[in-house]
């Protein structure tokens, strides 16, 4: 097991109440907490909006994820930007998280290159993979079984996620793919984070397996982030 697992906030700023406005106000703020009390990555998966709605909420939050960098040089928090590499090269953002049937990482790196010249990873030995990794050069990808994860390091993405693990109670018909399998997809050459229906109760057993790291919406958006940082890493 992971000593120190790393986490993942998707956002979903839709859940939080209000109009518009304060919904959007509402999840900027959850970013910076985010940031502030030390999760690794944070995802802008706010598919419903226009790409020119979509950019400047992402120019937001980068700038939000600097200012913070600046007052604290130790934060490494890293924003990815959902499926649209275009805009994560346009706003700056670290990376790109892919669908599992998105175009493969190969074809981010290569666009990352031709835009930013970015090249590969640079790593250096001893340290989380959230500060090995340089801006621009973060892929992760949504996987569904091992063979999905399998792929994903095949094709040089960053780091797996896996879901669902366990039943999702706004997606019932979706059937969990459960631990032994992700026990199975975390035997790929890179970190795998478990998805899906994942708690405070049952997040221990999903890093017995071998999982880096747990990546989740409510767990992060509906809690103190602070107190489940301090729950997860303790």
């Amino acid at each position: 097991m992971h000593e120190r697992p790393l986490l993942y906030y998707i956002t979903d700023r839709k859940a939080f109440p209000g109009d518009e406005p304060s919904r959007r106000r509402r999840l900027l703020d959850k970013i910076a907490e985010a940031a502030s009390h030390g999760i690794d990555y944070i995802q802008l998966r706010e598919k419903d909006l226009s790409t020119r709605e979509l950019e400047s909420l992402a120019r937001e939050a980068v700038q939000i994820i600097l200012e913070l960098r600046t007052e604290n040089r130790e934060l490494r928090t890293a924003l990815l930007i959902n499926s649209r590499t275009d805009i994560a090269i346009a706003t700056g953002a670290d990376g790109v998280h892919l669908r599992s049937d998105d175009i493969s990482p190969q074809q981010v790196r290569a666009l990352w290159q031709k835009t930013r010249g970015a090249g590969a990873p640079s790593t250096s030995s001893g340290q989380a993979l959230a500060r090995e990794v340089s801006p621009g050069d973060l892929i992760a990808v949504s996987c569904h079984s091992p063979e999905e994860v399998a792929q994903a390091a095949a094709n040089r993405a960053t780091f797996a996620v896996f879901a669902p693990v366990f039943e999702k109670k706004d997606a019932l018909a979706t059937k969990p793919a459960g631990l032994e399998a992700l026990t199975q997809a975390c035997h790929a050459r890179i970190p795998v984070l478990a998805l899906g229906g994942v708690t405070l109760q049952n997040a221990q057993s999903c890093l017995r397996t071998g999982a880096a790291g747990i990546a989740a919406i409510r767990l992060f958006q509906e809690n103190e982030i602070a107190a489940i940082v301090t729950r997860l890493r303790g």
